[in-house]
This record gives C-alpha cells, sequence and structure tokens, in this order.
C-alpha cells in the first residue's frame, strides 16, 4: 500500500477513524473525572554522618548514601505509617498510608525526598510534616540498638518543610485526554488499514481492474427512493439515478463500433444485486431514445420485471415456449416508455432445461432479429447455471456488482464461469454506490473513446447543476 492508497483508505474510512477516536476519549474521561482527586506534599531530608568518629571524610559520605538508600525504602515502612497514624488518629491501616508515601534518593548525595499523597492538600501536607517528624526519630533509634546511650552516628535533618500544593497531581486531565486521543488515532488507522487489507468487497474501479480488463460501464447510486420511484419513468430529467443509466446507455454505443450488440444478458454473481432494475431501466432508457426495445425476463425462478413495470407477470416466455399463447400476443408494451416486455410467464418445474432447450433458442434469435436492442434479464451465475447458458446466445454479459457488498472472489467465480461458455463479458455495473464512493469509479472506457460521449456528459453535468 503506497501513500496515495493509505490517504484513500483515510478518507474512505475517516468515520470509523473518528469513532474509535472518540470512544478512546471517551473511556479516558470516564475513568479521569471518576477518579478522585488526589494533592501531594514534599519535603526533603539530609542524612550526615558525625565525622569526628570517623577518619574517612569520603569513607563517611559513602556510609551517609548508603545508609540513604535503606532509610528511603523504611520511610515506607508499616511501622513508620503506625506512628504516623497514631500521631495524627487517622482512620486507615497502617498498609494503606504507607501506599500514600513514597521517597527517593536524590542522585549521588544523602538526600531523601519524601512525598505524602491525600485527597485534601491542606492533610497532605500535615502527614508530610508528621512523617518526617518521626522518621527523623525513629532514624536515631535505629542507629542506637538495644537502648544505648551513645549518640546516633547517623543524623537525620529537615532540610525542606512540608509544601503546600493546591494543585492535584492525579488524575492529570490534559495529559489523560491527549495520550487517549494518540492512542484513538493511532489504533483507527490501524483499525482502517487493517479492515482495507481484509476487505474482499468492490469498492473501486481499480478492484474491477483487478479482476477483468473488461470496463466499469457505469456506477449507480444508492437511492433510499428507489423502491417508491423504482424506473426512470418516475424521475426527474436530471434525477443522479437518470444521468448514471444514460451514462450506461451511451457506453453500450462504443463497446464494439465494428458490431454493435444487440442482444445483452444482464446478471449478477449472487442475488440482491439489484439485475433487475439495472436491466429494466437500461431497457428503460434505450427505448426512450426511440430505438425498438425488448427485455425479456429470462429468470424463470424468481421472476420480476413484469411486476416492475406494472405488467401481467403470468403471459410471457413459457406461456409462448409451451404454445398456450402466440409470441407477439404474449410480449406487452410498458406505456410510459414504449419497451416491448417479454415477461418470464408460470414458474416451470426445470427452468435450466427450458432455457437450454433448441425451442426457446431459436425464439430468442428470431426476437433478436426484429428489434434494434434486445435486454434478457437473467438469473445470478453463482446459484444456478442459467445465465450461462444465456450468455452463449447473446452479444455479450453485462454483470451487476453491489458496491462494499459484492466480493471479489464471487466476481472472480462469475467471470470464470462466463469464459468456461465462451461468452463475452463486455463491462462491470456497479450497484448502490454510496454518495462519498462515486468518484471511485472512473469512467475510463467512455471518456478515452468517445469525444461525442464527453460532450454527452459535460452536458449531463451542466443539467445537475441546474438541479
Amino acid at each position: 500500500m503506497d501513500f496515495k492508497q493509505f490517504l484513500t483508505v483515510l478518507r474512505r474510512r475517516w468515520m470509523s477513524i473518528v469513532t474509535i477516536i472518540l470512544l478512546a476519549l471517551g473511556v479516558s474521561a470516564a475513568i479521569t473525572f471518576t477518579r478522585t482527586p488526589m494533592y501531594e506534599s514534599k519535603t526533603q531530608i539530609f542524612l550526615t554522618v558525625d565525622v569526628r568518629d570517623t577518619t574517612d571524610a569520603y569513607a563517611a559520605l559513602l556510609f551517609a548514601s548508603n545508609r540513604a538508600a535503606s532509610y528511603a525504602t523504611v520511610v515506607k515502612s508499616t511501622e513508620l505509617a503506625e506512628r504516623v497514624i497514631d500521631q495524627l488518629d487517622l482512620d486507615m491501616t497502617p498498609e494503606a498510608l504507607a501506599s500514600r508515601i513514597d521517597a527517593k534518593v536524590v542522585e549521588s548525595t544523602s538526600l531523601i525526598q519524601i512525598t505524602v499523597r491525600d485527597e485534601n492538600p491542606r492533610d497532605a501536607q500535615t502527614i508530610a510534616d508528621v512523617t518526617t517528624e518521626e522518621f527523623t526519630t525513629y532514624v536515631a533509634g535505629l542507629e542506637t540498638p538495644g537502648g544505648s546511650t551513645d549518640e546516633s552516628q547517623i543524623r537525620a535533618q529537615i532540610t525542606d518543610k512540608a509544601s503546600y500544593n493546591a494543585n492535584q497531581v492525579s488524575p492529570d486531565v490534559v495529559l489523560n485526554l491527549v495520550v487517549a486521543g494518540l492512542i484513538g488515532v493511532l489504533l483507527g488507522i490501524g483499525l482502517a488499514v487493517a479492515r482495507e487489507i481484509l476487505d474482499r468487497t468492490i469498492r473501486t474501479a481499480d478492484h474491477v481492474a483487478e479482476l477483468t480488463e473488461s470496463p466499469v460501464l457505469a456506477s449507480i447510486g444508492f437511492d433510499g427512493d428507489i423502491r417508491a420511484a423504482p424506473l426512470l419513468t418516475d424521475l426527474g430529467g436530471f434525477a443522479a439515478r437518470t444521468e448514471a443509466f444514460r451514462l450506461l446507455r451511451t457506453n453500450l454505443q462504443f463497446i464494439d463500433l465494428d458490431h454493435q450488440p444487440r442482444c445483452l444478458v444482464i446478471s449478477s454473481a449472487v442475488p440482491g444485486e439489484g439485475k433487475t432494475m439495472t436491466s429494466t431501466n437500461l431497457a428503460v432508457a434505450l427505448a426512450q431514445t426511440g430505438r425498438n426495445t425488448l427485455i425479456i425476463d429470462a429468470d424463470l425462478r424468481r421472476p420480476r420485471v413484469a411486476s416492475t413495470l406494472g405488467l401481467d407477470p403470468a403471459i410471457g416466455l413459457t406461456t409462448a415456449l409451451v404454445g398456450k399463447t402466440e409470441i407477439h400476443d404474449a410480449i406487452q408494451v410498458h406505456e410510459a416508455s414504449g419497451l416491448h416486455v417479454l415477461a418470464s410467464g408460470a414458474k416451470p418445474p426445470n427452468p435450466t432445461e427450458i432455457l437450454q432447450s433448441k425451442i426457446t433458442h431459436d425464439l430468442i434469435r428470431r426476437l433478436r432479429s426484429s428489434y434494434d436492442m434486445v435486454i434478457i434479464d437473467a438469473p445470478p451465475l453463482l446459484p444456478v447455471a442459467d445465465a450461462s447458458v444465456l450468455a452463449k446466445l447473446a452479444d455479450g454479459v453485462i454483470i451487476v456488482v453491489r458496491h462494499a457488498k459484492t466480493t471479489k472472489d464471487q466476481v472472480n467465480e462469475a467471470i470464470n464461469r462466463l469464459n468456461q461458455v465462451g461468452a463475452r463479458l463486455y463491462g462491470v455495473v456497479v450497484n448502490m454506490v454510496a454518495k462519498r464512493a462515486i468518484g471511485s469509479y472512473y469512467y475510463y472506457y467512455y471518456e478515452e473513446t468517445s469525444p461525442a460521449g464527453r460532450s454527452d456528459k459535460a452536458k449531463a453535468g451542466s443539467g445537475r447543476r441546474r438541479a
């Protein structure tokens, strides 16, 4: 993944990154603001040695330094804590008080710095004062063991009285939030990159290019009103969906200039990709230009073309094949667009065998010669073999994939099925594209081969601006 792709990932998944950051900040804030504020008081003790009783001042310094390290540990002892509790009549255990006291030796000296923490800044100062006083007494007792009357060689002197600090030392709100924010950024970016690497769905034109040399013919944006207004005839002239199908219609004209397609199969890898809506609206878009267009609902398992167009699904392909009606009587007309429609007819028990039959092949060849364009709405490629059978009868196939839902493996397998029967893949239509991802599908075929198409696209863009 190069830097440009990295930026693309961040832009595509910025919402998840922001969500992780906000979650990290929220957890940090919850922990920070629910903890009891702690205040700190510091004091300092200097350990000296009675050099009069030693012959070497340097040795005395080493002696005091070694003692300082030991006494820094003694400061946190429970015995000293018990003395402080008795002196102040504190309501806590020696272990609890010892956990609030810290002592360290100032480097290369015999100075001991004592730090006491408490919920109240004044109490912290008081405890620190008493701790240092008790500590000096405690040291004198330790250095004169057994009640000896000899004077202690080690003396502990208070050099700095206990300080008073009204500012809380923990929790550090700013530091906690900054650290949480940084952790959120790292986790968010890491999660975004991981999801991108593990994501096998079709999200950009580059993903399609990895699978086939056939172009992305159009991307159709997600439209929440598609159930209420499924057809182009239900929309305005400059609606985004209308523009997308105009672009698809225009791109079809430049797929093969020497052999213009007259029969196309529209299919998908798996169900739920929107291939029926795509085939129906493409047929409507072609009919609106005045071309004599027929759409055949060859999905004999889950036929939807007739119901989408508001026509009778009971009379159609299967009724004509079994001789119950003549083919010209089985074809209906969608009045709003002038599109001719051959519905599926009654559902048969053996759809694949019917589509493989010679009579079906002859019928489709006859219809193909009678119309400028025949669009065949076929079942998905992976669950059943019907689409592969129909693909051999048409000039080519258009596969509909659903943005961020159809996987690369599914599309690759669908393309392999077409290759096995020698069918030609004209291109891919990406359906239900989120608005923020529309620009991810670049109509390179259309823009590189069609000067007329570029003019038409410019006009379409002007129409969108006026809308």
